[in-house]
């Protein structure tokens, strides 16, 4: 994480996303160390839809079915994505003191505007951690906040 800006880049570059660009949260992924108890609590407990069958995104068909990946549906579409990762503990067991429990958060931008978003962030010196990447789903890239909290860009396939 030592690639992750603390300041303003020197240059202070003016060149960002225009306010609206990104349209909505896609997705937000959760790492959890006991899937069943916590799929009983988004599924039962908070009430969430959880995805099955062909609900279930292509690229995660198989993660799903082997107990790696769970998805859950919020009543205003955002999906949480349930990643097992039994040996991942925290820091520190108490949740008010950091926020290391969560994977990353996605945000939806338009298939035209991916290419700017990859711009903005170059010319933020922004490190990117992953990508781009394409899949079936559509494209992303993966970069840090200034805290280290992973944060997505990604838009639907260009049709």
């Amino acid at each position: 994480m030592s690639d992750r800006p603390t300041t303003l880049p020197q240059s202070e570059s003016t060149l960002g996303l225009n306010e609206g660009s990104l349209k909505a949260v896609h997705h937000i992924a959760f790492n959890v160390q006991n899937m069943k108890v916590s799929k009983h609590f988004y599924g039962q407990i908070l009430g969430l839809h959880e995805l099955t069958g062909s609900e279930v995104p292509e690229t995660l068909v198989n993660l799903v079915a082997a107990g790696k990946v769970s998805n859950f549906r919020t009543p205003d579409g955002t999906i949480i994505d349930l990643f097992y990762e039994p040996d991942l503990s925290a820091p520190n067991d108490d949740p008010d003191q950091q926020f290391t429990r969560a994977n990353h958060l996605a945000f939806d931008i338009a298939p035209e505007q991916f290419g700017q978003a990859l711009e903005v962030l170059a010319a933020n010196q922004i490190a990117i951690a992953q990508g781009p990447v394409t899949r079936p789903t559509g494209r992303g890239v993966y970069f840090y906040d200034p805290d280290g909290f992973m944060i997505e860009i990604r838009c639907d396939p260009d049709f």
